[in-house]
């Protein structure tokens, strides 16, 4: 299977077994818009919930916070959004596509990274190597590039005269700095801690498509590991390794994945180091989760913007200083589409996920063999609402068994059970396996047994 077939099979896939749908379908769409399904919402909520059990609930040094979409736009002027928040774009004068210039040089000059060259660079690498338009195909026609700011811009206020500008957060991290003194003294943290928080973030910016990995709202999960300076490079690899260490937890094959330095030229206006744990996607090496050292930029410009004292004081030295920031990022929508990547196989005819039981959206089916026989669909439904009383569970009476197992495979359903002619005899059931398709028997009795122990993490 080729690149380009496994990622058109994904989005039929997910379109067809309701993973994720175009958004305002039934009006035609709006370009990079999309609606999680209902297996799609599940199986994004497995994700989340994992990652905040695992980063925020298991441990002593971590709080979670929620924060409000819309802030003070005084935040994003002391964050530099405002003033460094932004892509280069080109125009072509032929058919007045416009387009990021930085995806332009990338799709076309195998290996070449231009993040955080200036637009001046930008115009001159396209215009000495003739790049085309991807959409018309001329070369030298594109305009010169520009800087174009990725905040969503919105007016708040109940009269037309008395509006003023508001912006849709671009990142989530903002809500953890400018809460850092409330968490402090609300959640006696000592040094080192995190602030962890999950949301939506929104950038209007030129999307060059492939599917849900790069959309104008999308979702991450993050947390702001507060540090003492020296311990920055210490904490820097201990949170790489444990964004390594999930991954493989969930079953990501290791030659998928790669860490990518950035380049002194890529770092962004408060990163001291960045990497990125990056994916072999079908559309190239592509980020996946990001690590960034961001020093005291943030707590210290919030601090001078706004007059607060977010100074950390040490109880044990007396010491108060302003902690440093270990940034872990996992971006929940791109993940999502990764994980289908990584899960998705073929055997024969058969096509199945093999997700993790733990983000599989649902974790057993239950069947009846044949829906038109009273005494087999009363026991099915029997088994069926006991189990769904603990866990997510899948009912299906449509078609034959084998259509149905199919159907959940595609799903990524690990187990289904069906109920049949023998199980009004002996209180047995049939449980076919997804990943090998083979089946055993088992008693009625032990199904919660055999999930439990199948199911753990």
């Amino acid at each position: 299977m080729n690149e380009q077939d496994l990622m058109e099979k994904i989005v039929s896939l997910c379109k067809r077994r309701g993973f994720v749908f175009p958004g305002s379908d039934i009006y035609g769409g709006l370009a990079n818009s999309w609606d999680f399904g209902p297996v799609g919402t599940e199986l994004k909520n497995n994700i989340r919930e994992w990652w905040w059990q695992r980063f925020v609930q298991s441990r002593s040094d971590m709080a979670g916070i929620d924060a409000a979409i819309m802030m003070n736009p005084k935040v994003w002027e002391a964050s530099g959004h405002v003033a460094n928040f932004s892509d280069a774009l080109v125009d072509c004068k032929n058919c007045q596509a416009r387009l990021r210039a930085d995806h332009l040089i990338e799709n076309q000059l195998e290996g070449v990274k231009v993040e955080g060259v200036s637009p001046a660079d930008l115009s001159k690498i396209i215009f000495e190597n003739e790049l085309a338009c991807p959409n018309c195909g001329k070369t030298g026609q594109f305009t010169e590039a520009r800087k174009f700011n990725l905040l969503f811009q919105t007016q708040l206020g109940k009269l037309e005269g008395d509006k003023s500008v508001v912006y849709l957060r671009g990142e989530i991290a903002q809500a953890m700095f400018v809460n850092f003194k409330n968490v402090v003294q609300t959640s006696r943290f000592k040094l080192p801690f995190g602030i962890a928080s999950i949301g939506k973030a929104f950038r209007n910016e030129i999307t060059p498509g492939n599917f849900i990995f790069r959309t104008l709202e999308f979702d991450l999960m993050e947390f702001e590991y507060f540090i003492r300076e020296e311990q920055w490079q210490e904490q820097f690899e201990y949170w790489l390794s444990q964004q390594q260490q999930w991954l493989k937890d969930m079953g990501f094959d290791s030659s998928n994945l790669r860490v990518r330095e950035h380049s002194q030229d890529e770092l962004s206006h408060y990163s001291k180091r960045t990497v990125d744990i990056e994916y072999n996607t079908p559309f190239g090496w592509k980020e996946m989760f990001g690590l960034a050292y961001r020093t005291d930029f943030d707590l210290k410009n919030h601090m001078q913007h706004s007059g607060s004292d977010l100074q950390y004081f040490d109880d044990a030295s007396g010491e108060r200083f302003i902690p440093h920031v270990i940034e872990p990022t996992f971006g929940l929508s791109r993940l999502f589409l990764m994980t289908l990547l990584e899960s998705y196989r073929e055997d024969g005819e058969r096509v199945y996920l093999k997700l993790h039981p733990r983000l599989a959206p649902y974790k057993a089916a239950v069947f009846p063999l044949l829906k038109n026989k009273p005494e087999l669909v009363e026991k099915a439904k029997s088994i069926y609402d006991d189990l769904k009383a603990t866990r997510m569970v899948a009912w299906d009476d449509r078609g034959n068994v084998g259509k149905r197992y199919f159907s959940q495979d595609e799903i990524g359903t690990p187990f289904c059970f069906t109920v049949d002619f023998q199980t009004l005899e002996d209180n047995t059931v049939t449980v076919r396996s997804r990943d090998t398709a083979t089946q055993e028997r088992i008693k009625i009795s032990e199904i919660n047994i055999f999930l439990d122990k199948a199911l753990k993490p």
